[in-house]
């Protein structure tokens, strides 16, 4: 299958992927497909191209940019005004597509939560066991809606979370919590949120390490309670502060008025 075949047909099926092209050098027109595991297919004509640009290409694609990169001939970084008639010069297309949120638990904070991301620009999948609770009925604004348990969902499509996408688990079933929270620290999503109360909490981490969750860096990604202290009861205003702190995290800036900053503002 052709580099082409294999970039058009991840576009299709929304999968992350980037196509590198020489468009200046040697080997005009050479392609190489990365995906976020690494180099997929092709060639740009020798090893060393091939290992940097991949490296170069799978952080483009991890931030969602599209950019000319220059290179020496066998990978080494060059100034892109240097006049040098050995320039390689590649297109990196990169093709993201939406961050993910998964929302664990079919209960009334889930379509406040949902409603919020879509407009944040995810794509929202909710899951529930609970095929009465689960329905399309309930969730319209979901993208989809799973009758699953959480095992499941991560073996089948773990791998696809990323540092851009959110795993949210609102339900309060040690049955179902404890399973999510092991499947989402299981992959490389950027968030993962669980809401209780700190009490609740703390009951929860001692069931974690019942199954052998003790690792601070794991317990460390944890959000919980979920959340940001806005000072919200509402389910509205509890996804506003959970989406707040999906922010946070992502950008690593503390959560404060724009009044008391002193920092650019918008």
């Amino acid at each position: 299958m052709s580099a082409y075949s294999i970039f058009s047909d991840r576009v299709r099926d929304n999968l992350p992927v980037a196509l590198a092209t020489i468009i200046e050098g040697p080997n005009v027109g050479a392609t190489l497909v990365v995906t976020p595991t690494g180099a997929e297919s092709g060639t740009l004509g020798n090893d060393d191209i091939d290992r940097i640009v991949t490296r170069d290409a799978m952080g483009e694609l991890e931030a969602g940019r599209t950019v000319v990169r220059h290179y020496g001939p066998h990978g080494e970084s060059t100034p892109e005004d240097l006049e040098n008639t050995d320039t390689v010069r590649v297109f990196i297309e990169s093709f993201s597509p939406p961050p993910l949120m998964w929302i664990f638990g079919a209960v009334d904070f889930t379509a406040a939560l949902a409603r919020v991301a879509k407009v944040l620009g995810y794509h929202v999948t909710v899951c529930d066991a609970r095929e009465i609770f689960a329905t399309k009925r309930r969730f319209p604004m979901a993208d989809e809606v799973r009758v699953t348990w959480p095992s499941p969902m991560f073996e089948e499509r773990g791998e696809r979370l990323g540092p851009r996408d959110a795993v949210c688990i609102l339900t309060h079933d040690p049955k179902f919590d404890v399973p999510a929270i092991e499947g989402a620290l299981a992959t490389k999503a950027g968030y993962i949120g669980v809401m209780g109360s700190r009490k609740t909490h703390a009951k929860r981490l001692e069931r974690l390490a019942d199954v052998g969750i003790t690792s601070p860096s794991d317990l460390a990604r944890i959000h919980s309670p979920i959340g940001l202290d806005l000072g919200g009861r509402t389910p509205e205003e509890t996804a506003i502060s959970i989406v707040g702190e999906i922010i946070s995290s992502r950008t690593g800036r503390e959560a404060r008025s724009l009044g008391a900053s002193d920092g650019p503002i918008h």
